[in-house]
């Protein structure tokens, strides 16, 4: 249960270098990761509100539920949400500015770095536009509605880790159950059910430093335990969680991972990104 990274910056910003006099220096800019082969060179789409027209005129309507701060002049962009066999799943779309300098390389760029850990994130993509599709196995069905490819993402193998012994309880019948705990210690406020089986919260907002957490139960301590070694696998992303049962709960603050741990009878497994 990784925490899940919010948007990249649009494509079209790309990784901008700028000299002491305050403009763009091409020649310190780094290589741009060119956009995968086999991706079509359409169709085209004006803004990220015309890709969501088009999922709508092909029998996947998508509702509108956050749009990113970017300059039209660059690019657009937004997240949605569909639903498919009674799963809701979100289409996070990103469509750059035809008239930038470059636009498929930039678009490529961007998908470069969502394909890899920790993100590796499953895209569609086209044209001048791409999309990280957060529930994987309907990726096809979206690309086929947008003309698109679907990109896997890189492959990463988890190393099996040591684990420390987790306690057998306690164990909770629900989401709303462990946040119910995690409240009585250091809050749980704000509380969200989130795409694939997770719940986020606030903590900390009693002692005026909020931050957020990710709750999540497993159904075998062996699920459990991948979830955990996935959390502390990746260098440079430090990471503290608390576990027991079938339980997880990965804590943005990672200074309170004792208490957390005290207050619901689980153990801290962290990693310091090192």
């Amino acid at each position: 249960m990784k925490r899940k990274p919010r948007r990249f910056a649009s494509a079209a910003l790309g990784v901008v270098l700028l000299t002491s006099c305050g403009v763009l220096d091409e020649e310190k800019r780094p290589a741009l990761t060119p956009m995968p082969s086999g991706v079509p060179d359409g169709p085209l789409f004006a803004d990220a509100d015309a890709v969501v027209a088009a999922l709508d005129k092909a029998g996947l309507p998508c509702r509108i539920v956050r749009r990113g701060r970017t300059d039209p002049d660059f690019g657009t962009g937004l997240d949605c949400v569909s639903v498919l066999n009674g799963i809701k799943f979100e289409n996070q779309i990103d469509v750059i500015n035809t008239r930038q300098k470059n636009y498929r390389d930039r678009n490529g760029d961007s998908i470069a770095a969502r394909h890899k850990a920790p993100f590796s994130q499953t895209i569609v993509a086209a044209g001048n536009w791409y999309i990280n599709v957060t529930e994987p196995r309907f990726a096809s069905r979206v690309a086929k509605a947008l003309h698109g490819v679907v990109l896997p993402p890189e492959k990463v193998k988890i190393p099996d880790y040591p684990l420390p012994s987790l306690p057998a309880e306690p164990r909770y019948k629900s989401l709303g159950a462990l946040a119910d705990a995690l409240g009585e210690v250091v809050g749980c406020d704000e509380r969200s059910e989130e795409l694939g089986g997770t719940m986020t919260c606030t903590t900390g907002k009693r002692t005026g430093t909020p931050n957020c957490a990710t709750l999540a139960l497993h159904a075998t301590p062996a699920d459990r335990d991948r979830t955990l070694r996935e959390a502390i696998a990746y260098k440079g992303v430090p990471a503290t969680l608390v576990a027991a049962g079938n339980w997880t709960v990965n804590l943005c603050d990672y200074g309170l991972g004792g208490t957390v741990a005290r207050g619901l009878r689980g153990r801290v497994v962290s990693y310091d990104g090192g």
